[in-house]
């Protein structure tokens, strides 16, 4: 029950906090963390310990399929051999140079185990990258590749950490049978990923007439990629993106207008409360670790705090390390010229100054075994999870903070969703307006010319909305046409309001079905979000 009521407080502070991060214009995952790190240091408050099976099988799937949901297949895939780089190769060299660091710092940890936390820490955040680069008006790709590597390096992450843990427990390791079994995990689970994908896919099609059924498909998918996966000896999480990317790349031909609006709606609430519970959950860990100093205390406080900044300034070091020659040699070997804007400076700085380290992480850390096979303390398990955790400290913190104010700096150039929107909008109305033209000749004329008359305007109100420089040269002022079009609209929405407390009187008064009252109030949602968006402003 105390387990209850501690998680019912956390959800009221994260809704608090959502509110404020955005009213202040502060990122919500490092709030959080903040806010969980002041709150381990209240006196008498039970330790929390983020139960590291919790993580891999309660909050890693859904995070990670709506991510993958949300990510667009077209720009994962043309821009995969940059996130397969860093989600594969710099995952790997980052174990290896972190290992080397940590081996010739440290004295007392072997080489296993400086490699162990190597792989550990290697492997930045799906969510933290996507959170903290919201809104900041990055190009697409730069977006793409952040997502597309956040998505993929925790399964590469986990794969070297497990052949880490392997070396200490068994004392062998065999470099060649690590590649085979590498290459058998991500095929196993990009595998099972693509046939979980395709069954849901001919399901949701051609059984599902529910939208509360495809709903609850929906929210059971990725924890059935992530099982199916695991219990095959292949990576869960692949398997949960691949299935993720599947679907949404199918979504508009397998669910029903109801369905996808539900859906929507369902992942968007699961999203904020799964991302918002991880990192006050991690910042809730400084507790633990604290405790766990007592072990420690033959290094000193200052030693061990030192040896966490020494090791986050080589994971920082090593991702701009390896950008470079990253950009570089596939534009010389293969004649890459497409790949000029990647290679832009600022870009690189941009995408190397947003590594951050975030829960995943630590939760591998607190997976590591209590003892060895033979019955023995697993050697330096506390230092590696302090370690981690100065990690995704220093790096989400510090990193995530300063990352808006790295890209003033560099002056990237902002890019404006709206002015793809309008191409988008133009493009659509335009082709509708040529299919009415010539298709729909013989319908009723009343009919035809009040249809032609809702586009024409609609796309002509489109012709009158301003897009941010350098879209457009300058501001247009409100032409006649133009408060013609938005009288229309705020009419609209008066008259809505009016229809809106006209069902608020039958309700009060119970003259109506309830049902028929939240149907009809649906549809005014509906109408009056759509009268919103399209209002020029």
């Amino acid at each position: 029950m105390e387990n209850i009521e501690i998680i019912v407080l956390l959800l009221f502070g994260v809704s608090f906090l959502t509110v404020v991060s955005a009213r202040r214009n502060f990122p919500l995952p490092i709030a959080l963390i903040i806010v969980g790190l002041l709150i381990s240091f209240i006196p008498g408050l039970p330790v929390i310990i983020l139960d590291p099976e919790l993580v891999f099988f309660v909050f890693l799937p859904p995070l990670l399929y709506e991510a993958a949901w949300k990510a667009s297949w077209h720009e994962f895939k043309a821009n995969i051999r940059p996130i397969t780089m860093a989600a594969v190769g710099l995952v790997v060299f980052t174990t290896l140079c972190v290992g080397w660091a940590v081996h010739s710092l440290i004295d007392g940890i072997s080489w296993a185990e400086a490699f162990l936390l190597g792989a550990i820490v290697s492997p930045p955040d799906a969510v933290a990258a996507t959170s903290v680069t919201k809104g900041l008006g990055l190009s697409p790709r730069i977006i793409s590749i952040l997502e597309g590597e956040s998505l993929l390096n925790d399964a590469s992450g986990l794969i070297v950490y497990r052949y880490a843990l392997a070396a200490i427990l068994t004392g062998a390791f065999n470099i060649w049978e690590a590649g085979y079994q590498f290459l058998l995990v991500v095929g196993i689970g990009v595998g099972i990923g693509l046939g979980i994908g395709y069954t849901l896919y001919l399901i949701h099609k051609n059984f599902v007439t529910e939208a509360l059924a495809d709903v609850s498909l929906t929210f059971l998918t990725p924890f059935a990629s992530y099982l199916l996966a695991e219990h095959f000896h292949g990576s869960g999480v692949l398997a949960v993106v691949t299935t993720g990317l599947y679907l949404s790349y199918r979504s508009a031909d397998m669910f029903t207008t109801d369905s996808r609006v539900q859906t929507y709606a369902v992942w968007e609430f699961v999203g904020f409360i799964l991302n918002g519970l991880i990192f006050i959950l991690l910042g809730l860990q400084m507790k633990m670790v604290l405790a766990d100093l007592d072990s420690l205390t033959t290094h000193g406080i200052w030693v061990l705090i030192g040896y966490g900044l020494v090791v986050s300034v080589v994971v920082i070091l090593v991702r701009f390390i390896w950008l470079t020659p990253a950009a570089i040699l596939p534009r010389q070997l293969f004649n890459r010229h497409n790949e000029r804007e990647l290679f832009d400076r600022r870009n690189l700085v941009v995408i190397g100054w947003s590594g951050m380290r975030g829960v995943v992480s630590m939760a591998i850390a607190l997976s590591i075994p209590l003892t060895l096979p033979n019955g023995d303390l697993f050697p330096n398990r506390n230092l590696v999870i302090f370690l981690t955790f100065c990690v995704i400290i220093v790096t989400l913190v510090a990193q995530g903070l300063t990352l808006p104010w790295v890209i003033r700096k560099l002056k990237m150039p902002r890019y404006s969703i709206l002015a793809e929107e309008y191409e988008v909008r133009s493009r659509v109305l335009s082709a509708v307006m040529t299919h009415i033209e010539e298709n729909m000749s013989d319908v009723d004329d009343v009919v035809l010319k009040r249809i032609k008359s809702s586009y024409q305007n609609r796309f002509e109100r489109l012709q009158h909305t301003e897009l941010p420089l350098p879209e457009k040269e300058q501001k247009f002022s409100e032409t006649p046409a133009l408060r013609i079009f938005n009288l229309f609209s705020r009419v609209q929405l008066e008259v809505i309001d009016v229809e809106r407390s006209i069902l608020q009187q039958l309700h009060r008064e119970g003259k109506s079905n309830e049902e028929v009252l939240r149907k009809i109030e649906s549809e005014l949602d509906i109408e009056e979000t759509r009268l919103q968006i399209e209002l020029v402003k």
